[in-house]
């Protein structure tokens, strides 16, 4: 009978336990200023003994409270430029590594009137081209990692077009519908992994939780900015989807446990160059966060109203699924629009004020509330199928309220928010 060994850390649970001997690791984390590239920089930074030397690689140097640990090293790089420059660079620095995290990204702006990833062309085309160029610098710099560890995502499946088959699991077909850069990625690694014996891993997040100081495309963020001025302006907490999106399974993703599962990726011998899914296991819909929400602030909050007046919108008529009618996005009004209201900005400024807060107004609006907006919204499944993480000998979990409240600690420590009121708080 086989047998593990799992640990807790914090709120993370069933955490993998590593042989002692296992040590004197060296890391390259790629987009190390991002979410997910910052995240898997402090879960490799908890063993220092087991991960030497961290390269951050990364145009801005990852923003951490109290600096980076004193066993890793940011090194500014911009990988739009030839393998040539990259690798030029790596070799001054003298850049050796066992491992590599890949979480460079680029978001391209929309198209005019369009979605989030309308512009599917152009997403393609220069994220496809930073990880060819930075793979292309690593023999030019005499470097030869054991295992490239590739984050992808939810987009994989389609998600972002309309109604995808559930619960997604990692063998499911690809959805050729439209350009989708995560498809020719995967085929480049794993390509280049094999020409040069090397092994591969792919990870597939759904909305990812963390706090990082650029928080596009961060679903915690708008939320906590949302329950912060509805107290402040006395209002209740209104959810603005309907009942089919309040009632829907959406799988979230912490963003420190995808760095977890992705360290246990690359070190399994056993898991070599395959995908991964990486999400919370945790069940979680909005009509159940949502009261707890309202209950960490203190406030009131509304259900969705069967007899409200809906904006509509419809998802393509082809769906990612292949079959069956598109979905039908409703929603009473938009976090996006309610940021722009001008009682809202005062509301804003007065708490940045009064908590000397990093941002003094709601800036870039457009940019950073619609990925809540979609999120709230969502009339369909997100169901991560964590079946073939398990049967290898994943077994991480967090409960993703517990998460998000302490993603807005994390905010509230970067001094982009003010104290979480934590009126009433209860988990499991």
């Amino acid at each position: 009978m086989a047998s593990q060994a799992v640990q807790t850390r914090g709120i993370y649970h069933g955490l993998p336990v590593f042989p002692e001997n296992l040590e004197g690791l060296t890391a390259i984390v790629t987009g190390a200023n991002g979410i997910s590239g910052q995240h898997m920089l402090r879960v490799l930074a908890q063993n220092p003994q087991r991960w030497k030397k961290i390269y951050c690689l990364s145009r801005r140097p990852p923003a951490i409270p109290g600096g980076l640990p004193n066993h890793a090293e940011h090194i500014p790089l911009d990988f739009l430029k030839k393998p040539s420059e990259i690798a030029e660079v790596l070799k001054q620095h003298n850049v050796k590594a066992d491992h590599v995290f890949f979480y460079s990204y680029i978001q391209i702006d929309p198209k005019e009137g369009a979605g989030l990833w309308s512009n599917a062309e152009e997403m393609s085309k220069v994220n496809t081209e930073l990880l060819t160029n930075f793979l292309e610098s690593l023999p030019l710099a005499d470097i030869k990692p054991k295992r490239i560890m590739l984050q992808t995502g939810a987009k994989y499946y389609g998600i972002h077009i309309g109604p995808s088959s559930t619960p997604n699991e990692e063998d499911d077909p690809r959805v050729l519908i439209e350009p989708n850069f995560y498809y020719p990625q995967q085929d480049y690694l794993s390509q280049y992994c094999q020409k040069h014996g090397i092994g591969w891993n792919e990870a597939r997040p759904s909305f990812i939780l963390g706090a990082v100081p650029d928080a596009a495309m961060n679903l915690c963020y708008p939320l906590a900015l949302y329950a912060t001025i509805c107290k402040r302006l006395g209002e209740p907490l209104r959810y603005p989807g309907d009942l089919v999106a309040w009632e829907a399974q959406q799988d979230q993703s912490s963003a420190m446990l995808n760095g977890y599962l992705e360290e246990w990726m690359v070190l399994a011998d056993h898991v070599a160059n395959e995908a991964f899914n990486a999400a919370d296991d945790s069940a979680f819909t909005w009509g159940k966060f949502w009261p707890k929400l309202a209950d960490w602030y203190g406030i009131e909050y509304t259900r969705p109203d069967p007899d409200a007046k809906y904006n509509e919108i419809k998802t393509r008529n082809e769906t990612p699924r292949g079959f069956g009618p598109p979905a039908t996005i409703r929603y009473t009004f938009l976090l996006t629009e309610w940021a722009k209201r001008p009682e809202v900005d005062k509301a804003w400024k007065e708490i940045a004020h009064e908590y000397d807060l990093t941002e003094r107004e709601l800036r870039d609006v457009d940019r950073i509330f619609p990925f809540t907006d979609l999120a709230l919204t969502m009339p369909v499944a997100l169901n991560f199928s964590m079946n073939k993480a398990r049967k290898r000998g994943w077994h991480g979990f967090v409960d993703s309220s517990e998460c998000i409240l302490e993603v807005f600690e994390d905010f509230v420590k970067l001094k982009m928010l003010p104290p979480v009121p934590k009126v009433n708080v209860k988990f499991a």
